[in-house]
């Protein structure tokens, strides 16, 4: 019986030494291979090393664009799979296994296990990555920027050069941005990695400084010129353009603070301007109603700037000795249409077609009235003349006088001198060919009933435009 209990006691421990020494094995293998029912991030781990579980995980990641922002805002994009770029599970599988399979691989064999787990760094081709940063414009102009402060003349007028304030360490940049990658990040911002230097001015660098701060209280203006259909905002690059510069290429600055301006610069932008809006003295391409297109010259009628009104303008309140300076500023005309804008005509006027002997009247691009009517007899050298003119007066109960007529009228409307609109109860018939030997001393000759509608209608100064 005690023998028994012996043997019994001895093969208890043997099994017991047995289980221990299994566990123990089984322990030291998962601590580099992964327990039965185990996923990770989608791939099946069960058996596998850990070299790799980290190959397939690197293989199924999609690796960002490493984004490096510089100390101005701007920022440049890597893409790390030019450089051979993988996502590294390495450390984070590492602690994986030591906490979930050397000690609790059997709590495994319950039910599958499924993680979700982030690689904690990038891998790369060291070479490849430095070369894409070399290229990257916000390093590549770091390294042409030389120490001092300079002012660049830009289509935003001026912008500064500082290679003094923020001059970037192109070494240290390389070097924070392999830390961050090392530390799985693809985030990088060069002003938290210690990467900017900071440079002593010199007295030429204090006086970029100082016309620098000028410039921006001077661009700083909000001045906008209303040209009715129109606005030309007189942004920063146009306002530079009005400044003296010197043998240095810098604004010149003035005695009193401020910058000196270039009346003749100023002269220069407004002529422009005059030379695409002005219209007196010019030809208009007007589509007729009959459907073709007529040259009409102005006449009476037009635009034209005043350019020496707007040159003392712009430089007493730019210069900051006088005036007032205005969010939306209407300019001086020597003489305005009726519409102001790129088209002065608008899609209110008068048109008056001599061929086909009839008047339209349109107020807002629609018809609003149309009537036959009798022009300038030609036959007798007493044509209407053609041009682009306007309604300068109105005027009810008339007697139009002449050296052989006196006519009354009950509606007057003068367009070009003595040439006017005007109703003639002495016609009964208008239209056809009438005006070539029965025509009128130049006048529009209209019926009763339609000049008494346009009268009311029509306002001064809207254009009238007559052709043949």
């Amino acid at each position: 019986m005690k023998k028994l209990l012996r043997f019994l006691v001895l093969f208890l421990l043997v099994g017991i030494l047995l289980m221990l020494g299994m566990g123990l094995a089984l322990g030291l293998y998962y601590r580099n291979h992964f327990p039965v029912n185990t996923w990770i991030n989608g791939v099946y781990c069960t058996g596998k090393t850990l070299e790799q579980v980290n190959r397939e995980l690197s293989q199924k990641t999609d690796v960002p664009a490493a984004v490096i922002v510089g100390m101005d805002g701007r920022d440049g994009q890597l893409d790390l799979r030019r450089a051979e770029g993988r996502a590294d599970y390495t450390a984070v599988l590492v602690r994986y296994l030591y906490k979930n399979a050397f000690l609790l691989w059997a709590e495994n064999l319950r039910e599958p296990v499924r993680e979700e787990l982030e690689a904690d760094s990038y891998v790369y081709d060291r070479d490849k990555l430095r070369e894409d940063f070399e290229e990257l414009d916000i390093i590549s102009e770091a390294r042409k920027t030389d120490p001092g402060v300079r002012l660049i003349r830009s289509v935003r007028g001026y912008e500064l050069q500082d290679g003094n304030t923020a001059h970037l360490d192109v070494e240290q940049a390389f070097a924070y941005l392999e830390e961050c990658l090392s530390r799985g990040e693809c985030h990088v911002d060069l002003a938290d990695g210690n990467c900017y230097t900071a440079l002593e001015d010199s007295e030429y660098d204090e006086h970029v400084r100082m016309i620098w701060e000028r410039l921006q209280e001077y661009t700083d203006r909000s001045i906008v010129y209303d040209m009715g259909t129109e606005d030309i905002p007189l942004s920063a690059d146009i306002l530079c353009d009005f400044l003296d510069v010197g043998k240095d290429a810098l604004p010149v600055p003035a005695a009193g603070g401020g910058l000196v301006l270039n009346e003749g610069k100023i002269r220069a932008w407004l002529e422009g301007l005059a030379q695409t809006y002005n219209t007196v003295g010019t030809e208009l391409e007007f589509h007729a109603t009959r459907g073709d297109v007529v040259k009409v010259k102005y006449e009476t009628y037009g635009t034209e700037l005043d350019v020496e009104t707007e040159t003392a303008y712009l430089t007493k309140v730019l210069s900051g000795s006088g005036g007032t300076e205005e969010d939306r500023h209407v300019p001086a005309y020597l003489h305005q249409g009726y519409v102001r804008g790129l088209d002065d005509i608008g899609g209110t006027y008068i048109e008056v077609d001599m061929t086909e002997q009839h008047m339209y009247y349109y107020v807002d691009g629609e018809l609003a009235l149309d009537t036959d009517v009798v022009t300038g007899c030609t036959g007798l050298r007493r044509g209407t003349p053609q041009g682009v003119n306007f309604v300068y007066a109105k005027q009810r109960n008339r007697i139009l006088r002449g050296p052989d007529y006196a006519s009354p009228v009950k509606y007057w409307m003068p367009v070009r001198g003595h040439v006017g609109i005007h109703d003639a109860d002495w016609r009964s018939r208008f239209g056809g060919k009438i005006y070539k030997t029965d025509g009128s001393h130049g006048c529009i000759n209209t019926p009763p009933k339609k000049m008494a509608e346009l009268y009311e209608m029509v306002e001064i100064g809207t254009p009238v435009i007559t052709f043949y």
